[in-house]
């Protein structure tokens, strides 16, 4: 059972706060209250992770909302476990990982994410980050 970290659910709140701020400076829209009692609960019993399946169910669809906005996959179109690799050089998945991606949760891919991102020594990550990026700029036409 995969647990939803800490630091997911403050990049949750940010996206909500950006998305519908106070109009009075004190107000929160009822997504991010939802997720911020459970954030709050988190820091006063100092927890790192909040279970997914037993989250509040106004906090999971908040949350699930800003998990939507992220890119799926860590894949950058290098697998090094279809050549035989326990671990992908490309992504930095395991091959359980690769394999079963498309059932695992939501939680379950950003423990991953949280992972691999924190070993940063996948080729997405130095390598071949450029293939990484999201947020990809048109290359602007030649004057040629």
């Amino acid at each position: 059972m995969a647990g939803i970290h800490i630091t997911d659910i403050e990049a949750a709140i940010n996206w909500w706060r950006e998305r519908e701020p106070s109009p009075d400076g004190i107000s929160l829209c009822p997504p991010l209250r939802a997720l911020a009692e459970v954030y709050a609960l988190m820091v006063y019993y100092h927890e790192q992770e909040c279970d997914e399946h037993s989250m509040p169910a106004a906090a999971k669809q908040a949350w699930l909302a800003w998990y939507d906005t992220l890119p799926d996959t860590p894949c950058i179109a290098i697998c090094s476990t279809s050549q035989g690799d326990d671990v992908c050089k490309g992504c930095g998945r395991d091959f359980g990982e690769v394999q079963f991606w498309p059932e695992m949760s939501p939680a379950e891919k950003r423990a991953t994410w949280r992972r691999i991102t924190l070993q940063g020594s996948a080729w997405r990550f130095n390598r071949y980050a450029e293939r990484a990026r999201e947020d990809k700029k048109p290359v602007p036409p030649s004057d040629s």
